[in-house]
């Protein structure tokens, strides 16, 4: 059991690699969420777990949802079900894997978020405005990654219309027709008896298309993603103190003289703050050793400033 819980924290530490990390995320919850739901059931307290839930999940009453806002993000990390969950992250893993490979593991995360957001705003309008789906209003919440896996399908579908997965029992199949049957699915139900979750996948295909067509104009909208993303890093993230290595302090004179010789033929340039934080993210991972020539010579640079 430890070397599982080793091979999750490696995931985590690892860079480039979101869609692991986004799955074992939504696998941790649903697996916590059994976990919760066993204990409480035997110890014949199963509103414990129905109070918990309830925090987790997204309400269809807008006014509910005033004194719950945290879940317009949990709800898509909740599942009820091993096939909710499998085939949510199997999705997820197929298209994310492609979305990741062209456009980086950040853009996924944004695409992934923004979906899953939409789709929690898109329910709570329609099933607030919408007289058809008013009568379900008490009694109706949404849980589940469909909305933001959807965006990622879309993204994937969009960015490469062409791109192929192999189908079982059928064969190759273009990535935009796989999109193109998911929407005509999601149309059909979103009168049935899973409305909001299909309210959702909407709300996700839209936001995966409109990001991927936003990009190739020119503007990312997964910028506020990235800032508040960089925000929490920094919170959480201590930076080591810049010190000189003792062999540096060693050779000053000769450093120096070598470093004033590069600076004016501009083979080093004084670094900015950017890539000092960067050297020494770097070192926290990965100590001193793993800089490369010219990095230990911006840092050694900044400590003279």
């Amino acid at each position: 059991m430890s070397s599982i819980f080793d091979d999750v924290r490696g995931e985590f530490s690892k860079t480039n690699n979101a869609v692991i990390k986004l799955i074992l995320t939504n696998v941790i919850v649903f697996v916590a969420i059994i976990i919760l739901y066993i204990v409480f059931t035997i110890a014949q307290y199963p509103h414990y777990y129905q109070w918990v839930m309830d925090q987790l999940s997204l309400p269809a009453s807008f006014g509910a949802f005033l004194y719950k806002p945290w879940t317009l993000l949990t709800n898509f990390f909740v599942h009820q079900g091993p096939f909710h969950v499998f085939f949510n992250m199997l999705s997820l893993y197929w298209f994310g894997q492609v979305l990741e490979e062209y456009l980086g593991s950040r853009r996924l995360i944004a695409i992934f978020l923004l979906g899953g957001l939409a789709g929690g705003v898109l329910f709570l309008t329609m099933y607030n405005l919408v007289p058809y789906f008013q009568p379900e209003l008490a009694n109706t919440s949404l849980i589940g990654a469909s909305g933001a896996v959807f965006a990622v399908i879309l993204g994937a579908a969009t960015l490469l219309p062409e791109h192929t997965f192999f189908v079982f029992l059928i064969g190759p199949v273009r990535l935009k027709y796989i999109a193109a049957l998911c929407i005509i699915i999601t149309m059909a139900q979103l009168v049935g008896p899973n409305a909001g979750g299909n309210l959702a996948h909407l709300a996700g295909a839209m936001v995966g298309f409109g990001f991927i067509k936003s990009l190739q104009n020119g503007y990312d909208w997964g910028k506020p993603i990235y800032s508040m993303g960089e925000f929490f890093q920094k919170i959480f993230t201590s930076k080591p103190r810049i010190q000189v290595p003792q062999r540096a302090r060693a050779t000053t004179s000769t450093t120096a003289r070598h470093f004033s010789q590069k600076s004016e033929n501009t083979s080093v340039i004084i670094p900015n703050q950017d890539e000092i934080d960067a050297i020494l993210d770097k070192i926290s991972k990965s100590g001193y050793e793993s800089l490369t020539r010219e990095e230990k010579q911006k840092l050694y640079k900044a400590s003279q400033q």
